[in-house]
């Protein structure tokens, strides 16, 4: 598994396109351990995730026969080591469940990342989680007057740790449009689904008062339009008259850290492909 190959690509739909991948892998002695494909009719545009054994040969030598097939299919692809952990930068406000899940599961071997650092709008005395101690923590405040500078030090922060993923793990400040078109991609966001219904603070208490009954968080990657970006990931669940404000609040967390944390897994295991406003998600 670690020294296995992951494939990811898309371009215009063709005739031939799984068989010329496929036999770019077999002449190098490639074996295929997973393959997903997938059409898209209404936009015409193919899209596919291979997983294999690279057998003798190298991932340079892959990289150089795909390259010649990507230019003549027009492609745009990646192929990675799936045993090299991507380096995460997880950013958190006050509320820590999704952070403390992150963690958690990173620490058990069930997401494949690195985190390389954890920041904050709030000193790290305001979190209730653990965090490790090989984990540094950046305090970085913000206010309306000094967002710009305080993003600077963000940037600063993604450049010097080489993050190849930052994860808003219930980050409650809004990225400008200019440093959420430098993450696009690479930046997921977790959301409670009541919007645009119950937007602003306490959403799950107006959404008691309003008597809803099924509440839900999404996943997804963060854009310049405020919690519209791609989305990853869904889950919901219902409610009844007899739950309570507090009782909402407390499914919402669960529902929040689960959909973020598959979120987060889908993305590192290249199983996430954009496809405009909208994703391919190839699901194991």
């Amino acid at each position: 598994m670690l020294n296995d190959l992951i494939l990811t690509l898309s371009c215009r739909d063709r005739p031939g396109i799984t068989a010329r991948v496929t036999g770019v892998l077999f002449e190098l002695g490639g074996n295929i351990l997973e393959a997903q494909q997938f059409n898209e009719i209404e936009d015409g545009e193919f899209f596919m995730r291979v997983a294999f054994a690279p057998g003798a040969s190298d991932i340079g030598a892959y990289r150089a026969a795909l390259a010649s097939l990507a230019t003549e299919l027009d492609m745009r692809w990646t192929i990675r080591a799936a045993g090299n952990l991507r380096r995460v930068l997880i950013l958190v406000s006050k509320f820590d469940h999704c952070l403390s899940d992150l963690l958690y599961r990173q620490r058990i071997g069930e997401l494949p990342m690195e985190v390389v650092a954890i920041a904050g709008n709030h000193p790290r005395t305001a979190l209730s989680a653990t965090l490790p101690d090989d984990v540094p923590y950046h305090h970085l405040p913000i206010t309306p007057e000094t967002k710009p500078q305080q993003e600077a030090a963000l940037r600063a922060l993604i450049a010097e740790t080489g993050a190849e993923l930052v994860v808003l793990a219930r980050y409650m400040q809004v990225l400008s449009d200019a440093l959420s078109a430098d993450l696009a991609g690479r930046c997921i966001n977790i959301h409670h689904s009541f919007l645009p219904g119950f937007k602003g603070a306490r959403p799950y208490h107006q959404a008691h008062a309003r008597g809803v009954k099924m509440i839900g968080a999404t996943a997804h990657y963060v854009t310049g339009d405020l919690d519209e970006g791609p989305i990853i990931h869904q889950d919901v669940e219902p409610i009844s008259h007899a739950d309570a404000p507090d009782d909402l609040v407390r499914k919402g967390r669960d529902i929040e850290r689960r959909v973020l944390a598959e979120a987060v897994r889908l993305h590192l295991e290249d199983r996430v492909l954009l496809n405009g406003s909208r994703t391919v998600v190839f699901r194991s």
